[in-house]
């Protein structure tokens, strides 16, 4: 016999500290589910505060905001008729808790501390909460008397339990605990739980996404059950770019499925499931029954006394399961398109700032930067034409327009908000100039176009005068070091120069009430990880949207737009030789940044991918690489690119420092804020182990070596 339940999840753009922000928000979603005929509704990690509040999770004010928002949703007859699991901060027994709390009718009928917290690479959570380390285990929790006086209960069971009404069990684990080796849902579904509910704050990287949906399949396809998956989506405050995608599961199979990008702040996914089905997946499981009746852990059952699948429903031929469907997942160029986009939004509403300024140099980097602003600007217009009121009073207030204007066109929304620059110098190619140009029209951007060739002048002048010194470039004559000073006074005066237009453009346009523009940097992560920029260039900006990005990818991004978006111009961007044109341009020369990097891009992302995620060092990345690089290239060019690398990274970690804040998108990124923790004093030569990268290759090459370095082997 049939027992039919509607379940709602749900994608939240929250923003850390938004308190009323985020309250509004959770309402918005609740009385969306309702409407959708949902008996349980699912929200976001940390939904009340926002994810990312970082060390402002260590504020007891954090504590007790959460408790005045939560008391404000749970009061209001329009949250009730509906089991809420809502996700906030706590303080038990003077130890902080990530917790989630389910109620139902105005009334908390538990809370359960997160038992497994996400703590490596962007994740520090156990910086401001403690694990709950009791399994199947509750204590008494004493409400504050604020909230007493609401639901009108003191105590409430707080731990490792599961909701049991009339007709069903409901279990909730919390994001990282559905990656860990033992996830709490194993247990539960053993113990009897049919519905698990898993709040997330999980951020976008590419490629990831597949990863997450089957940790969630596999999990309902080996333990039977309904899984409901919700997560937050946006940008709140930081460099993650946190990507939704909510999602109902059941035995295995996709049944609703939420957006990964969208501009949308709040998005509901609900479902019909028949728990009938759950039951006799299960019970067609011989070692399921086995090991169910052998389970260590029982877990305490909170009684609710509520029929969730209503017998009503059993009969009525308008209610149908929702029918299962396949996952959907965005290319990597579709990822990079909106990803960053998204952020780029979600940042220049919440600065409430004029618009972007951006360096356009004509090479790819700074192309592929502009494309993912042209892409933000198709996102408003497409929202806005859907009806999106939200996102059409924030573009009106960024671009201080009046309440009849609707921007028809991406052009005509970039052309308010998005500012180019060409700084040309004598060492500026005709094309790169063009480039910029065409590409600014094409985009509809508000372009500049000069030469700061006379800065540069006064600038070497001035040093000439003080010191009776004239530095020279290397084609002329001059040294390795005066080569480099001439190239980086041209980067850093660039970056000078794209600051005071970026605070005073807006002037100029007769922008009224302009802050100033925010300034966008176009480094990729490869470059970043060796160490290829000047410090305090125009890598130097506010914010960067390609920082964690591959060339290789970005570079598939411009092939994919250039069909995309029907811009031609874009094949031009695709198949330039990748150059700084810092230096004299001659008959015999043109600066090539793969050339003057030693190593080509493709070769940078292998040894970013080994560094950081596979854990090598020197010696280790040389043997992994001695394996695959074999016959291609000899033994002691392996090595002689491997030392290479790990030179110019450890010379130029310091830049890694001051680096600017960047989109995280690859899982190699050497961003210093929190996600790669090196030192930036380093011994470049790593002598120890060139040395026995060394006598590999002797042996590889039939040379003496020395037995004693290769003795621990």
């Amino acid at each position: 016999m049939s027992q039919l339940i509607t379940l709602a999840t749900c994608n939240l753009n929250q923003w850390a500290l938004d308190f009323e922000g985020n309250r509004d928000r959770i309402l918005e979603s609740i009385s969306i589910a309702k409407e959708k005929g949902a008996r349980l509704r699912v929200g976001p990690e940390l939904e009340i505060t926002g994810y990312g509040c970082l060390d402002h999770f260590l504020e007891n004010d954090v504590c007790l905001h959460s408790w005045e928002m939560y008391g404000q949703i749970i009061k209001r007859p329009e949250t009730h008729g509906i089991i809420l699991d809502i996700g906030m901060p706590i303080m038990h027994n003077n130890v902080r808790y990530n917790c989630r709390l389910l109620s139902l009718d105005g009334k908390i009928l538990f809370i359960r501390p997160k038992i497994w917290l996400a703590n490596d690479g962007n994740y520090r959570e156990m910086r401001f909460f403690t694990p709950w380390m009791k399994p199947g285990t509750v204590e008494e929790f004493t409400l504050p008397i604020a909230i007493q006086k609401i639901t009108g209960q003191r105590n409430v069971e707080f731990g490792d339990a599961v909701i049991k009404t009339f007709d069903t069990c409901i279990g909730a684990e919390t994001c990282e605990e559905i990656f860990t080796p033992q996830s709490p849902h194993i247990a539960m579904s053993l113990d009897g739980v049919e519905i698990i509910t898993n709040s997330s704050g999980s951020h976008h990287e590419l490629r990831k996404l597949n990863k997450r949906m089957d940790l969630i399949l596999n999990a309902t396809s080996r333990c039977g059950g309904v899984y409901l998956y919700s997560n937050q989506r946006g940008c709140d405050g930081d460099r993650l770019y946190y990507d939704g995608c909510a999602l109902i599961a059941v035995n295995g199979k996709v049944v609703a499925q939420g957006s990964q990008f969208s501009l949308k702040d709040v998005e509901v996914v609900t479902a019909t499931v028949d728990l009938e089905d759950v039951r006799s997946y299960r019970a067609s499981v011989m070692s399921r029954g086995l090991q169910a009746s052998l389970r260590e852990i029982k877990y305490p059952r909170i009684d609710v006394p509520v029929e969730l699948a209503e017998v009503s429903d059993r009969f009525n031929p308008n209610i149908t399961p929702t029918k299962k469907r396949d996952v959907h997942y965005h290319t990597p160029e579709e990822e990079i398109a909106l990803g960053p986009a998204c952020w780029l939004w979600d940042y220049i509403r919440r600065c409430n700032g004029t618009g972007y300024f951006l360096p356009l140099s004509g090479g790819i980097d700074s192309c592929a930067t502009a494309m993912i602003v042209h892409s933000m600007c198709r996102l408003v217009v497409k929202e806005i034409s859907e009806g999106n009121e939200q996102v059409l009073k924030d573009a009106r207030r960024i671009t201080r327009n009046s309440d009849d204007w609707v921007p028809k066109e991406p052009q005509e929304m970039a052309n308010t908000i998005f500012h180019t620059c060409f700084m040309g110098t004598e060492n500026s190619s005709d094309e790169t100039r063009k480039r910029s140009k065409e590409l600014s029209k094409v985009i509809g951007s508000y372009h500049v176009d000069f030469n700061m060739d006379n800065v540069v002048t006064s600038v070497v002048s001035l040093f000439e005068v003080a010191t009776g010194k004239k530095p020279i470039f290397k084609i002329f004559g001059g040294s390795q070091i005066e080569n480099l000073a001439l190239q980086n006074i041209q980067a850093r005066l660039r970056m000078v120069l794209a600051y005071l237009f970026a605070q005073l453009l807006p002037w100029v346009r007769g922008i009224k009430n302009s802050g100033g523009l925010l300034v966008l940097g176009s480094a990729n992560v490869d470059e970043c990880l060796r160490g290829y920029l000047t410090k305090y260039d125009c890598s130097s900006a506010d914010i960067n949207p390609i920082g964690g990005i591959s060339k290789t990818d970005l570079k598939r991004f411009i092939a994919y737009a250039t069909k995309e978006y029907n811009m031609p111009i874009l094949d031009e961007f695709l198949h330039a030789t990748p150059t700084a044109e810092l230096e004299p341009i001659t008959e015999n020369y043109v600066q090539s940044d793969e050339i003057d990097m030693g190593m080509t891009y493709e070769e940078l992302s292998i040894f970013g991918y080994l560094r950081k995620v596979e854990k090598c060092g020197p010696y280790s990345m040389f043997l992994k690489l001695l394996h695959e690089w074999s016959p291609k290239l000899t033994p002691s060019q392996v090595a002689e690119k491997v030392k290479r690398f790990f030179f110019f990274y450890a010379i130029n970690r310091h830049k890694q420092t001051v680096i600017t804040p960047s989109y995280h998108a690859e899982n190699y990124s050497p961003d210093d804020n929190r996600f790669d923790l090196r030192p930036f004093l380093i011994n470049p030569r790593f002598a120890w182990a060139s040395k026995k990268i060394d006598a590999v290759v002797a042996e590889c090459e039939n040379k003496t070596h020395n037995l004693d370095v290769l003795s621990v082997d």
